[in-house]
């Protein structure tokens, strides 16, 4: 990693928060084995440096501490992410370097600012760093904060940040600000009683709706001091697969029936596993939906 130069802001001593949104690829890379490049950057920078956890694709980035230290900070994790884009070019036939990109996560009630009237200010950041800047026109989800990318060069986006940090100061947020928490990789939670949690196959909320309808399923049963799924549940998981499969609970019988659902399901597990018992259990929980 290049060293860093940022040099003071006139003295300005001002503690900031400022929060990034980032890929797993990019947080992995300013983590680096055992944490040792993130370890670094706090030292150098002297600025705190928090990543959200969680099985998320996107996680939150949160660098706190005096101007001059999340200057220094951002400073270090552009280099690093241009780095990471010159080691991946040198396995590849691209001949232009594609520019850095930062994603910073802003309460929407400082975005006006940020933009300026008409465009102005924005524009003049533009002009004055290099940089490409573009703030979202909406809302990140479940929040009141907008991503406000920032493109280009190493020097140009530290450039851009200070710009932004000095605006920030200058215009604070009005009102109470909701947090952007990316959502967690879903995978399907069934608790006991039923509740579903996520459907990561892709079913439609109303095919989830149809199948909740109906009665509610044990989560786990205990076998010696084991907790396994209990099997109800799933034959429950396999229903909704063969929903996704077929695209929508059968709703005409003489269409599609949960008996053609069972026959199928009788393929899938009787030639394919040969799991009797599965298909006695699937039998019984699609039996359910029979008139």
């Amino acid at each position: 990693m290049e060293p860093i130069k940022v040099q003071s802001e006139g003295g300005l001593n001002v503690t900031l928060t400022i929060r990034l949104l980032m890929h797993g690829k990019e947080v992995g890379s300013i983590i680096g084995k055992k944490g040792e490049t993130v370890k670094k950057m706090r030292e150098d920078s002297g600025a705190r440096i928090n990543i959200s956890e969680g099985n998320c694709p996107e996680r939150i980035v949160t660098i706190t501490g005096p101007t001059d230290a999340i200057f220094k900070a951002f400073a270090m994790i552009a280099y690093k992410f241009e780095e990471d884009i010159i080691n991946s070019m040198s396995n590849s036939p691209a001949t232009s370097k594609p520019p850095v990109t930062l994603r910073l996560v802003v309460p929407a009630s400082q975005c006006g600012s940020l933009i300026g009237k008409g465009g102005s200010k924005i524009k003049e950041m533009r002009e004055s760093t290099g940089a490409q800047v573009q703030v979202a026109g909406d809302m990140l989800p479940n929040s009141t904060e907008r991503a406000v990318t920032i493109s280009g060069a190493p020097e140009a986006i530290i450039q851009c940040v200070k710009q932004i940090c000095v605006v920030m100061l200058e215009s604070p947020p009005k009102g109470a600000t909701i947090p952007y928490r990316p959502k967690p990789a879903s995978t399907p939670v069934i608790f006991s009683g039923g509740q579903v949690r996520a459907d990561p196959l892709g079913a439609s909320t109303a095919n989830l709706s149809l199948l909740l309808q109906h009665q509610p399923l044990p989560a786990y049963t205990i076998q010696g001091q084991y907790a396994i799924p209990h099997p109800d549940t799933l034959a429950f998981l396999l229903s909704v697969l063969l929903v996704n499969l077929w695209g929508s609970w059968p709703a005409d019988p003489q269409h599609k029936s949960p008996s053609k659902m069972y026959l199928l399901l009788h393929d899938l597990l009787g030639e394919h596993t040969k799991s009797q018992h599965l298909v006695s259990i699937s039998q019984r929980f699609l039996s359910r939906f029979e008139s």
